[in-house]
């Protein structure tokens, strides 16, 4: 099963189109959002995906989270994500609270934990955690924009810039 991880939208809606394509077009079904959506108009793009979302510190706004969670279902946005896939237990969250990240990382409950907030791509494993963060799609230009697919059969990761 492959799945895509983005981040750090921050409205930028010509991005995320292109990364919809990418993921369209390589069959992935479920999409992990690790925050800073920052409109409506990102998850309404992101229709006909399973998503889930971390709140990031852009994501505050009073109100969103009940919109959002009208387009993609309930409890789909939360400040810290911890479902389970293909038997694989997974923490996503944006990764502004530094000091949580560490703690999720190091409690070895996780195979992943998906995070963004720096806007730069990462893939390490600390302990028996292995520790992915997409880069951004809009916000900010640290690196090039990206997004992640992994493939959780095979555990393949991989980056693509748009």
């Amino acid at each position: 099963m492959k799945i895509g991880i983005i981040s750090d939208t921050h409205d930028n809606l010509e991005n995320l189109t292109k990364a919809i394509q990418v993921l369209r077009a390589e069959g992935v079904t479920k999409v992990f959002h690790c925050g800073d959506v920052c409109g409506i108009d990102v998850i309404r793009a992101l229709r006909g995906f399973e998503v889930w979302i971390a709140q990031g510190n852009m994501d505050r706004h009073s109100g969103t989270t009940p919109a959002i969670e009208k387009i993609v279902g309930p409890e789909r946005m939360r400040w810290l994500q911890k479902p389970t896939l293909n038997g694989y237990a997974i923490a996503m969250l944006h990764g502004d609270n530094e000091e949580m990240l560490m703690d999720l990382i190091r409690s070895e409950h996780f195979a992943y934990v998906f995070h963004g907030h720096t806007h730069r791509r990462c893939d390490q494993t600390i302990g028996r955690t292995r520790v992915i963060n997409p880069g951004a799609l809009g916000g900010t230009r640290r690196q090039s924009r990206s997004l992640c697919i992994l493939d959780l059969a095979t555990g393949k990761a991989r980056f693509i810039e748009v």
